[in-house]
């Protein structure tokens, strides 16, 4: 039997709360109450979907990034630090993101068969892109690809 994402997370916590392992603990705690807080929203509770608890995961590792960002330009080292290797730990349950020459690749095939020429194409260069590397790579990472291309 296969459990699920969300079955993982919880059976991690209790394992990070046994051997006393603060930093994953605190990550889990956080990420599992978003999950929670996704599942209440809205009109009726329902169980997410792997694919759903991926993308609260996606989402909470972005907040994480950001705040790193935004403590090393406010010059607080230790707490980017923290969010970072919380970030780290995060990236653990999602899937391995996809390389710069593998992204360069898609991006090229996606372009040769919408046969779009030039910036005004993005949207539709991004429409065949998108559903091949959701998950994959961050949807800035994308664009950014995708608009070099098109330029070049």
């Amino acid at each position: 039997m296969t459990t699920s994402l969300k079955q993982r997370l919880q059976d991690d916590l209790t394992t990070a709360i046994k051997s006393r392992d603060e930093l994953r603990s605190a990550t889990l705690r956080l990420t599992l109450t978003a999950i929670t807080k996704e599942e209440v929203a809205g009109t009726t509770a329902r169980q997410l979907s792997d694919d759903e608890v991926l993308k609260v995961i996606t989402r909470e590792a972005k907040k994480r990034r950001e705040a790193a960002e935004a403590f090393d330009q406010g010059g607080r080292a230790e707490s980017a630090e923290r969010e970072r290797a919380e970030g780290e730990l995060l990236a653990e349950y999602l899937p391995k993101q996809l390389t710069d020459e593998e992204l360069v690749e898609i991006v090229r095939a996606a372009i040769a068969e919408s046969g779009a020429e030039g910036p005004r194409a993005m949207g539709a260069v991004m429409k065949i892109v998108n559903p091949k590397v959701a998950g994959l790579a961050e949807g800035g990472r994308v664009a950014a690809e995708v608009k070099k291309q098109l330029a070049g």
